[in-house]
């Protein structure tokens, strides 16, 4: 498989999702970069993109809520190029009744190769770099021969 290599502009397009239990850790750390992340491009699925309107008063494009497609909506997004960042605080101790559509979204980030954190820590890392900054390009995988195949069937 070859690889074919996408750019992402200054101006990063970020998804923002956080699962009822980790929706105030979110909050505080958009608070945290508030300054940062105005400079982008923001997503969130229904409930956190709400409160994060609400609380912090800067513009966010606001999706379904997760149970009802809002992980969708994003992974969709994902693989049309439309998101190029995943902030995604998940609570891994909770059970939740759209953990297919969860796997599915955090599955389509990696097909995809975007940048993708679980908690404050790789999102301090994330929004730290660099690359948030500037223009980059990120390596995905040329899926030019598997849908090929795909279409032989």
């Amino acid at each position: 498989m070859g690889f074919n290599r996408l750019s992402m502009g200054e101006k990063k397009k970020i998804a923002l999702v956080a699962h009822d239990n980790k929706k105030q850790e979110l909050l505080e750390w958009v608070k945290n970069h508030k300054d940062i992340l105005k400079k982008h491009d923001l997503y969130a699925t229904g409930t956190t993109g709400q409160m994060l309107t609400k609380e912090l008063q800067i513009e966010i494009h606001v999706l379904e809520s997760g149970p009802l497609g809002g992980d969708l909506q994003v992974s969709a997004r994902i693989s049309e190029g439309s998101i190029n960042v995943l902030i995604f605080f998940w609570d891994p101790l909770e059970a939740q009744p759209h953990d297919p559509d969860i796997k599915a979204l955090l599955r389509i980030a990696v097909v995809w190769n975007i940048p993708v954190a679980c908690n404050r820590a790789s999102a301090d890392f994330i929004i730290s770099s660099p690359f948030m900054s500037h223009a980059c390009q990120r390596i995905i995988p040329d899926y030019a021969d598997h849908k090929r195949r795909l279409e032989r069937r």
